[in-house]
């Protein structure tokens, strides 16, 4: 699809529509999209390739930009995979072409890379470093962590655009049609969720410059309401809840948890009017149960006993949770076992091993079936949950 950015910096990327899983892991109904630009001046920068899947639909759009013309430089934003497969065939393609990174760029390069003797062509960078194409000028700064160690977002001053990598990226190809803050929240937890203080650093970096247009490696240009993305990437960031509610997380083997879970979801709705979300783990994307984790500021899991231990796609969440810097919620368990209760004590202790996550007193434990002095218990744990 045509997307305008300007006279001189134009849109090469392509959407994904084909792919099932980003990152083998992540279930991308809308696809993806792969961005690239390149700058047109007398100079020419291509700012970043595509994924391999791509390829021959990213040069094809490459080719029509440069009508001939030669790139002297190609900027590296970020060596992973579906943005750098192509490093090689364009620099084969255009000899003379310098490739542009950092000192972390160069030295992951040959990781991806055989037989690719690229040294006489590497423009190593530095932070605040500049690179002048004529009437626009790239200056660079070093995003390490966000969410690779190699990563650097550019700034162009003329235009006043962050080219910003992975950083405001979303699932979901250009041609669809959906709500932004719900599949690039869902992307920034999954993706970037661990490194919260290291995009806390670009966005204290990104604070001092005058930022008009954004543009991500995935995901739409942004153009207007910059303060808006901004605001919810300071909030994520900060592991700061978005969403004052509670997100209850259940699995359940035959259906009694199950009944539990909406039990407590009914009690809760009527001690409040604030925002409850339920969902079956095992049934739904847990990539957005990840993200409905962060986004609310409290949330409740209810799991039953499985071979002594958490039924295993509660182990799983927990587990994506604690690597991801699941912090600063407030959190209640509800466990069944018809004859070893086990699952609160391992709930209990992956919440033992989060950073400022307070679990409330009462633990509902259920023998089986839900019983009618279990209900006097989950009303017990929802009054708590509020407190």
């Amino acid at each position: 699809m045509k997307i305008q950015i300007s006279d001189a910096v134009k849109y090469i990327g392509v959407d994904d529509k084909t792919i099932d899983l980003f990152e083998s892991q992540y279930i991308v109904p809308n696809g993806i999209a792969y961005n690239s630009y390149v700058i047109m001046d007398e100079k020419i920068a291509v700012m970043d390739t595509v994924d391999k899947r791509k390829t021959d639909e990213w040069f094809a759009n490459l080719e029509e930009v440069l009508d001939g013309k030669t790139p002297d430089y190609l900027i590296i934003s970020h060596l992973e995979p579906d943005h750098a497969s192509n490093i090689k065939a364009l620099a084969d393609k255009y000899p003379s072409m310098k490739l542009v990174g950092n000192a972390k760029t160069f030295n992951m390069m040959p990781q991806y890379f055989q037989d690719f003797d690229f040294a006489d062509r590497a423009v190593t960078v530095k932070e605040g470093e500049e690179l002048e194409l004529g009437s626009h000028t790239l200056k660079f700064f070093m995003a390490p962590m966000v969410h690779w160690p190699e990563v650097m977002v550019s700034y162009e001053s003329t235009e006043k655009i962050l080219f910003s990598a992975d950083g405001f990226g979303k699932f979901g190809a250009l041609d669809t049609d959906e709500d932004w803050a719900c599949e690039a929240r869902r992307y920034y937890f999954n993706i970037c969720g661990k490194y919260g203080a290291q995009v806390q650093a670009l966005l204290k970096k990104a604070s001092t410059l005058d930022i008009q247009i954004i543009c991500p490696l995935h995901g739409p240009i942004l153009t207007e309401n910059l303060e808006y993305y901004i605001n919810l990437y300071d909030t994520w960031s900060k592991y700061e809840p978005e969403t004052d509610g509670v997100f209850i997380a259940y699995c359940s083997i035959h259906g009694n948890t199950e009944i539990a879970a909406k039990k407590l979801f009914d009690i809760l709705q009527s001690k409040t009017d604030k925002k409850i979300s339920i969902a079956d783990l095992a049934r739904e994307d847990l990539a957005e149960c990840i993200e409905d984790a962060f986004r609310y500021s409290k949330m409740i899991v209810a799991a039953p006993t499985y071979d002594g231990g958490v039924f295993p796609i509660m182990n799983d969440f927990l587990h994506h949770l604690k690597i991801k810097g699941y912090n600063s919620r407030t959190v209640g368990i509800i466990e069944n076992g018809s004859w070893a209760p086990m699952a609160s004590k391992i709930m209990n202790e992956y919440f033992d091993n989060m950073k400022n996550v307070t679990v409330v007193p009462t633990k509902v434990t259920l023998r089986a079936a839900l019983k009618n002095d279990d209900i006097a218990n989950l009303e017990q744990l929802a009054d708590e949950i509020f407190a």
